[in-house]
């Protein structure tokens, strides 16, 4: 899974499903999220409250770019990085 941006301990990665919705993947200390990136919402796993709100707050302010990164991996092209959340 190539990594799209780390942030606060935040490793955030992506690789394409053809069987699924598009998605990123949250690392951090052992707990994962997979999030949605059109509804930007937690689809599946669990995280510390405040880690689930900053991949959240993180995801909205780079839908555009994770759509794109979705899109890359579609066609067998590594995404580019994302900036990470200030």
């Amino acid at each position: 899974m190539p990594v799209l941006s780390k942030f606060y301990g935040i490793v955030i990665r992506m690789f394409f499903t053809k069987s699924f919705t598009p998605h990123f993947h949250a690392f951090y200390q052992g707990h994962e999220l997979m999030v949605g990136i059109d509804d930007v919402d937690v689809i599946q796993g669990h995280a510390p409250g405040r880690v689930r709100d900053m991949v959240l707050e993180w995801a909205w302010s780079h839908q555009a770019e994770l759509r794109e990164a979705w899109r890359r991996c579609e066609n067998s092209i590594p995404p580019r990085a994302i900036q990470p959340l200030e």
